[in-house]
């Protein structure tokens, strides 16, 4: 009865082990899979970076729609960064952006206007600088306005501190709270204004984005790899460290 039970004994040991063993090759294949997979969203994402890059340097001459390039729902598209677009729209509230830098260096402060695009919806457009403000005191809230320009994701850091009826920043963000409008997600820098009246004429301001090789996006991506494959490392290395830890008691 002794051997028969040490028999079962051991077969359910093995058997306890082999089902350890596999959830242990699961669980490191998971954290596999998910590190491979950031590798490669990873290496879309620098493919997609090489061919904006590429396509920058020919140079896109086309006027995109607003809707063309993004929509009031998410973030700024990689791709949309710098494309030239129109719409038309209401200007319905004005902020001043002290101290933006231009693709000159030049700071200065620049005129901000929230513009209506819908019913629902609104973006913000630079018109230019702010000491240009008043040059066509005409244009109401009732005004519709033909904007062509160039669009850019949304500012991250702070230009100044935060006063009423200033933009730290140009963020949409920074408005969420005082309209109801959903907005756009980057802001564009107008390089013309038309209405009924004709064309506005005023200093335009010209943007330039910081560029990257290896932007953000990436090294994130690759981070998670290190993290995920880290893992995998810790799930095959924990069963070998208790089995060690275990023979290291029996010998105390």
């Amino acid at each position: 009865m002794s051997a028969i039970h040490d028999s079962k004994s051991v077969k359910t040991e093995r058997i306890r082990r082999l089902l350890q063993a596999l959830a242990v090759l699961a669980l490191a294949g998971i954290f596999i899979s998910l590190g491979n997979w950031q590798l490669t969203r990873a290496a879309d994402l620098k493919v997609e970076l090489e061919r904006d890059s590429a396509s920058e340097e020919v140079g896109d001459t086309r006027v995109y729609t607003l809707g063309d390039l993004t929509d009031s729902q998410g973030t700024l598209p990689l791709e949309a960064f710098g494309k030239s677009v129109s719409l038309q729209g209401h200007y319905i509230a004005t902020y001043k952006a002290p101290n933006q830098v231009d693709r000159n260096g030049v700071v200065d402060d620049w005129e901000v206007a929230l513009t209506q695009v819908d019913s629902a919806t609104a973006i913000l457009v630079v018109r230019g600088l702010w000491s240009e403000r008043l040059t066509s005191p005409e244009i109401s809230m009732a005004t519709s306005v033909e904007i062509t320009g160039r669009i850019y994701p949304r500012q991250v850091s702070d230009r100044t501190a935060v006063r009423a009826g200033e933009l730290s920043r140009i963020d949409p963000s920074a408005l969420t709270s005082l309209t109801d409008f959903q907005l756009y997600d980057g802001f564009i820098a107008a390089a013309s204004e038309s209405y009924r009246g004709g064309e506005i004429n005023r200093a335009r301001v010209e943007i330039e984005i910081a560029k990257s090789g290896t932007p953000g996006y990436y090294w994130q991506h690759i981070s998670y790899v290190v993290i995920w494959w880290l893992m995998a490392i810790l799930v095959l290395w924990a069963p070998f460290y208790k089995r060690r830890e275990r023979s290291d008691s029996q010998k105390a």
